[in-house]
């Protein structure tokens, strides 16, 4: 039986816990599905807690400036165009550390590469999904389904279960958990080469609870042009008593199929019909999670990443989350070692409160002040303090900062999840 840790998938959970295993001296190997590492996707957010923790593991704002930019807004308007709430964010609203939109698929192959750099060329073992595992008397033992066709065994000390909303390992630690649960909110989402508003790298969320669009850019502005990538996000929630009646949960889809929901928003400083016909692609998915579990740990196997606990990405804090769960799966082996021990600690600290996390998203996480705006006024306004007062407005997200772990205070006097220099060493008799 080998002593390497065994991490199915190879996203952004998956190749987040390889780089800490291999910081913290505890060897790794990572299988993913898919045939060949691509940057798929659009955009997301990386918050400043996240982005310490890249930081110790030694990815810059250098490394992150190459795959998109530091956020220096966070707003909500409304339907008439009037301000619901905006704050600064990152160094500029007082953290230690920056927060970043950036592209998907390029932060994603970022830390594939950092991966393959770090820990050698077959650290990442391409078309092999995991299928199921078995606990041993020393470790676990997993099915690899080949891409090819073929299937194979693969043993380790741990398993570490980074393999998505669709997690097998998950189905078979869980057999009778529910189905994915659509709220039925459908999100098309986008990227637009155009000029970024209010402050050049300003996250706006735009409309009402049921029907609005997000956009932000994603890559610093090209000298020549001014312009940067936008990413967009057109939402609408519709009657999901039947269902989702797609095939799949992601598709690439053509403008028409969408596009009339926005037809007339178009103001001074914006026209979101023009945002969506510039677009350079356009994917349908519906915005889905999973209702949470009582354990993600069944003795040497442990979920992480969206596999845990996927959630609606209303707070734009599923990646980070992932990165965390990295991060705290390490500070509990330098505690514990790497060993079963480790992985109930780990449990035992997070699947609580992310479990938690999961059901404030379901309610519309910080886009829950559209709720009250729509409540009270039916989302148009003059002045928004007569509608929400401004301390209402500020308790509200600092709640929704605090159950995601990057409430201000907090975090900037935090010491590091894992101290500089800090390795696992044998724990035995656990």
């Amino acid at each position: 039986m080998s002593d390497q840790v065994i991490i199915a998938g190879g996203g952004i959970g998956g190749l987040a816990a390889a780089l800490t295993l291999h910081q913290i001296g505890v060897p790794c190997v990572v299988v993913e599905a898919s045939r060949e590492m691509r940057p798929l996707g659009v955009g997301i957010n990386l918050q400043p807690n996240a982005v310490r923790e890249l930081g110790d593991l030694g990815i810059t704002e250098v490394d992150l400036d190459r795959v998109g930019l530091p956020s220096k807004e966070w707003a909500l308007v409304g339907l008439n165009g009037n301000d619901i709430y905006a704050e600064p964010r990152g160094k500029l609203a007082g953290y230690r550390w920056p927060q970043y939109s950036v592209h998907r698929g390029r932060f994603h192959m970022l830390l594939h590469d950092k991966v393959v750099e770090r820990l050698g060329a077959n650290a990442v073992q391409l078309g092999r999904r995991v299928t199921a595992y078995r606990k041993t008397a020393d470790g676990v033992s997993v099915t690899l389904e080949h891409a090819d066709g073929g299937s194979s065994q693969l043993g380790g000390s741990l398993l570490i279960g980074a393999d998505g909303i669709h997690s097998a390992i998950r189905a078979q630690m869980h057999p009778n958990q529910p189905p994915i649960h659509w709220g039925g909110a459908v999100m098309w989402r986008g990227t637009t080469l155009g000029k970024p508003i209010r402050t050049g790298a300003s996250f706006v969320g735009l409309g009402t609870h049921k029907h609005r669009v997000v956009f932000y850019p994603i890559s610093h502005p090209d000298p020549a042009t001014g312009l940067s990538m936008i990413n967009w996000i057109a939402e609408v929630t519709m009657d999901n008593a039947d269902g989702w009646k797609q095939a799949g949960w992601f598709r690439p889809v053509e403008l028409k199929e969408f596009a009339h929901h926005f037809d007339g928003w178009v103001w001074d400083w914006l026209d979101v019909p023009q945002l969506l016909r510039d677009s350079d692609c356009a994917y349908e998915n519906p915005m889905i999670d999973r209702d949470p579990i009582s354990t993600w740990q069944d003795g040497p196997v442990l979920l992480i990443g969206d596999a845990a606990h996927a959630m609606y990405p209303t707070g734009s804090n599923g990646g980070s989350q992932a990165i965390m769960d990295a991060r705290e799966l390490g500070a509990a082996m330098v505690a514990h070692g790497a060993t079963p021990a480790a992985l109930a600690a780990f449990d035992q600290k997070l699947c609580g409160p992310i479990s938690q996390l999961i059901l404030r998203n379901r309610g519309a996480g910080p886009f829950g002040l559209l709720n009250l705006v729509d409540e009270r006024c039916g989302g148009t306004f003059d002045n928004i303090d007569d509608v929400i007062p401004p301390t209402e407005r500020t308790t509200f997200m600092a709640g929704y900062k605090a159950a995601a772990g990057f409430a201000i205070d907090q975090l900037n006097a935090s010491p590091p999840t894992i101290a500089p220099g800090a390795k696992v060493k044998e724990v035995v008799g656990v």
